[in-house]
């Protein structure tokens, strides 16, 4: 009976960590961030006095799961040899030694594969291409050329604003304004929140042979500028969606209150060029992109 209790104990507890893998190799907590800007933006094209299709709701949300986690775990099988040589990346499971490229790759493809298909089925054929042109770019685009130019972080912008206007085309079938305006505010909000955060892991990036702040010289004042000048385009493409009379007085006072604390954090780091105000900046574009999603969405309730 000791032993059949040690045994089942140690299967537990190998079963917890392979679970704790899988979540990692999809990098659970980045995924359903990107998918939160899809739920919000699907909240946004429902009709005013029209409910929430719950059932299409929550197939977005497991769809678009799926379909960012395959994407995420293809990008650590691709990365594997780099990620050994980071600190911040080195305990992944492909990059330890837990989990194979074989095991890795059948899980992403069949993760990707019934993403797409759900949201083909579900939803519709346009939003299930924008998913799997998400997927494809970000895994076999933006990851190989992130050793090669900065520009990789341009590249990368393409699929990581797919998100929301594929939210709001999971509702309506197509592409409109709106959803142009969804795209673009996710798209520049990209360059100085991943910045920011290349800035702070600079070092730990050229471990692996990453150079991925706008700028050669790395750490200086052309990078911060180019930051500034981002969040400086954020603000009047944030108001895009007032003048398409999608929302009120309230969410643009408050999306551009927050878009000029975005600004004046990227300001002060290219005053100082320091990481302390890199990582304030970072910690704030985590903040910036729910409030203004938020906004809208509460602006029609």
């Amino acid at each position: 009976m000791i032993i059949d209790g040690m045994y089942e104990v140690q299967t537990t507890n190998s079963l917890k960590l392979k679970l704790k893998d899988y979540l990692q190799l999809v990098k659970l907590r980045l995924t359903l961030t990107v998918v939160f800007s899809s739920a919000m933006a699907f909240l946004m094209a429902t009709p005013n006095g029209q409910c929430v299709q719950w059932f299409q709701f929550w197939i977005l949300v497991l769809g678009g799961t799926l379909i960012v986690g395959a994407a995420n775990g293809i990008n650590q099988i691709i990365e594997r040899n780099y990620d050994k040589l980071m600190l911040r990346t080195a305990n992944r499971p492909i990059a330890a030694g837990r989990m194979g490229t074989t095991e890795a790759a059948i899980f992403c493809l069949i993760m990707g594969v019934t993403g797409v298909v759900l949201v083909h089925y579900y939803l519709n054929p346009l939003a299930s291409l924008l998913g799997l042109l998400s997927l494809l770019s970000y895994a076999f685009l933006y990851t190989p050329l992130k050793r090669i130019s900065p520009v990789a972080v341009f590249v990368g912008a393409f699929p990581g604003a797919i998100p929301p206007m594929l939210g709001w085309v999971a509702v309506t079938g197509s592409i409109n304004e709106m959803a142009f305006a969804l795209f673009l505010i996710q798209f520049f909000w990209q360059f100085p929140h991943f910045w920011a955060i290349a800035w702070v892991l600079d070092e730990d990036y050229k471990r692996a042979g990453y150079r991925l702040l706008p700028s050669f010289e790395g750490r200086g004042k052309k990078s911060a500028l180019q930051m500034f000048w981002y969040a400086l385009a954020l603000i009047p493409f944030s108001a895009v969606p007032y003048f398409l009379d999608f929302s009120g007085y309230l969410s643009l006072a408050l999306i551009t209150a927050t878009g000029f604390v975005f600004l004046w954090y990227a300001w002060r780091l290219y005053k100082s060029c320091e990481v302390k105000h890199a990582k304030q900046l970072m910690f704030f574009s985590f903040l910036y992109l729910p409030v203004v999603l938020l906004a809208l969405v509460l602006d029609k309730i």
